[in-house]
């Protein structure tokens, strides 16, 4: 038995968990959240639908935690290095770059249209200037984790053309 079975079950559930409050999330809180946005002028409206549309996409691109559930059912059935994994961490990584690209569409946008024609506050910009940094981290590590996932699959697969 493997030492991270025993983290199966507790990492599924917070999965779960996630996945649930990203679909509460998609429903409820952001189409709540961007009435406040709304003005009678055609660019607030511009940057109101923008944000909605941005921020459902995004919790999409979240919820490839569907993904990492398939790699978990894979560790534990003692199969994660093998070919069958790359797609799923494939569309983790295409999931990231989605999520980071629409993360920098949003902090141009709030650097043009919020900053410069609603307030002077610094704070959005600077908030989305750290999570693009920590996205470009994490998606870089991803991509690093799906080349040693690679290497550790031919070696796997070369082993047991050996035994």
């Amino acid at each position: 038995m493997s030492p991270a079975h025993p983290l199966l079950f507790p990492i599924r559930f917070l999965l779960a968990l996630v996945f649930a409050a990203l679909v509460a999330a998609q429903i409820w809180a952001v189409p709540g959240m961007l009435p406040d946005l709304a003005d009678p002028s055609l660019e607030q409206s511009l940057v109101r639908w923008t944000m909605l549309a941005v921020s459902v996409l995004g919790l999409a691109c979240v919820q490839v935690v569907v993904c990492t559930w398939q790699l978990l059912t894979m560790v534990r059935t003692d199969c994660i290095f093998s070919a069958g994994s790359l797609p799923w961490v494939n569309a983790i990584v295409a999931a990231m770059a989605v999520g980071w690209l629409m993360l920098l569409g949003a902090f141009v946008s709030s650097y043009y249209f919020i900053i410069d024609e609603v307030s002077d506050d610094p704070g959005p910009p600077v908030l989305l200037l750290v999570l693009l940094l920590v996205g470009a981290v994490v998606g870089l590590l991803m991509v690093v984790m799906r080349a040693l996932l690679q290497q550790a699959t031919t070696l796997r697969t070369d082993m047991e053309a050996v035994i």
